[in-house]
Order: structure tokens, then C-alpha cells, then sequence
């Protein structure tokens, strides 16, 4: 079955054929069957999603100093400046709700720098604004030595002032944390949980007064498992299920 990014092939093809036929239409007419076809009113509504599926094949610039995180699937996911927007960056989900977008559900982007010159209480700050998007949020985490974190907030579990839901307009939010002397490196950014779109502008990191409530993830205790009391099938005797 072609796609209706195909449609003017489509639409040259069966003028054509009508040709063959006998039938005369113009290239504009067979445009609007083409868009019929498609369950569409007319030609504008079918060239307009065309040019907005074109320019989703595109891959947006990314700003200079940001990165997606490894784990950011780059072909479900546009991550980069909103060229209709400037000083926006955007992180779009490019499937609908009928793709599974399996485990990695995430995508986002962030930059890292060096903790020396952040000791003390740190505070990132920036605004996002969100359509149909499962979960949008900001983000810092303060590391020690590689693989250890000190400090983590990412807003999911506040009741108030926290992550954006759904369709919303510029909303500012803000994390606090603590810097210890023994950390090493901070890393902060944005992410778009699940599907739909985020944009975020106007980051501000910087540090404030001490004493300043800082809005640190209460650790969660781990899920306690129930474990067999004894060993079992040491020699390998024994087969599951």
C-alpha cells in the first residue's frame, strides 16, 4: 500500500490512466481524489500533513553543549532546537500511541560539567511547556566518583510543582540540590517520558544561599523479595517447569 507521502505520484499516475480512457482531468483535480482516497476533505488538508510528516524526517540541530542520552532512540524520537522557535529546544515523540514504544520510553537531552565551581546548594531552573506528552520534566543529578550518585531530583515524585501532564503552556520549574565537596560532576537537562512533545528554554544554573530547601528524591526502599529459605538443584539435576 503507498503512502500519502507518495501522493502526487499517485495523483500523476491516474491521470494517466484516465488518459488512456479517454477521460480528461487536470493534474489539481486527480489531487483532490488523491486526498479523498485518503479519507481526507480536500488537497490542502493532505499537503499540509505531508509537510509536517516531511519536516519530522528531518533531523533537528542540537544546540551546542547539549546531548541525548545513550539510551534515547533516535528513530522514534526528534530531539534538537525547534527551528519555528528560537531559543526552544524540543523533544518529540514521532510514533503514535499504537506503536509500542517498548522499554525505552524515554528521551532526553542534557549536558554535564565539572562540580568545582557549584559547591554549596545549586539551582537549575528553566521553563517547559508540553502537547499530549505522557510525563515532561527537568532534572540534576550530582555524581561523586564515576557510577556514584550523591544527590538526584527529577520532579516525578512531587505532588506540587512538579512534573507536566498532557497539553500545557510555559510553566516554570525548578530543582535544588546540594553540591558536597566530595562531588565530582553535575549533569541536568529535560525528558519526555512516553509520547507527544516537550519544549524547554531558559535554563538558569546557579548557586544560592545556604539553608535554601533543596528538593532532593527521597530514597525509595527496595522491593523486598521473598527468597527460597534453602538451596535448590546444586547439581543440576532438576529441570524448570
Amino acid at each position: 500500500m503507498k503512502s500519502f507521502l507518495e501522493s502526487k505520484a499517485m495523483a500523476k499516475a491516474l491521470r494517466q490512466s484516465l488518459a488512456e480512457r479517454n477521460i480528461d482531468m487536470s493534474h489539481g483535480e486527480c489531487l483532490e481524489l488523491i486526498a479523498r482516497q485518503f479519507g481526507l476533505a480536500d488537497w490542502n488538508i493532505l499537503s499540509a500533513q505531508i509537510e509536517s510528516a516531511k519536516s519530522k524526517l528531518q533531523p533537528l540541530p542540537l544546540p551546542s553543549g547539549w546531548f541525548p542520552t545513550g539510551f534515547t532512540d533516535t528513530q522514534r524520537y526528534r530531539i534538537g532546537l525547534d527551528l519555528t522557535s528560537p531559543g526552544c529546544a524540543l523533544i518529540e515523540c514521532l510514533v503514535g500511541k499504537e506503536t509500542d514504544l517498548g522499554n525505552e520510553r524515554f528521551a532526553c537531552l542534557m549536558q554535564s560539567i565539572d562540580a568545582d565551581s557549584y559547591r554549596g546548594t545549586v539551582s537549575l531552573t528553566a521553563s517547559i511547556r508540553a502537547e499530549a506528552a505522557n510525563v515532561g520534566t527537568i532534572w540534576m543529578r550530582v555524581d561523586g566518583e564515576p557510577g556514584s550518585t550523591l544527590r538526584f531530583d527529577n520532579m516525578l515524585q512531587r505532588e506540587e510543582n512538579g512534573a507536566i501532564y498532557g497539553t500545557s503552556g510555559w510553566i516554570e520549574r525548578s530543582v535544588v540540590l546540594d553540591v558536597p565537596v566530595e562531588a565530582s560532576s553535575i549533569h541536568f537537562g529535560f525528558f519526555l517520558k512516553g509520547y507527544g512533545k516537550v519544549w524547554a528554554r531558559n535554563f538558569r544554573l546557579e548557586t544560592v544561599a545556604h539553608g535554601t530547601r533543596t528538593t532532593e528524591m527521597a530514597p525509595q526502599a527496595p522491593e523486598r523479595k521473598t527468597l527460597p529459605k534453602q538451596p535448590a538443584n546444586l547439581d543440576f539435576t532438576g529441570i524448570s517447569g
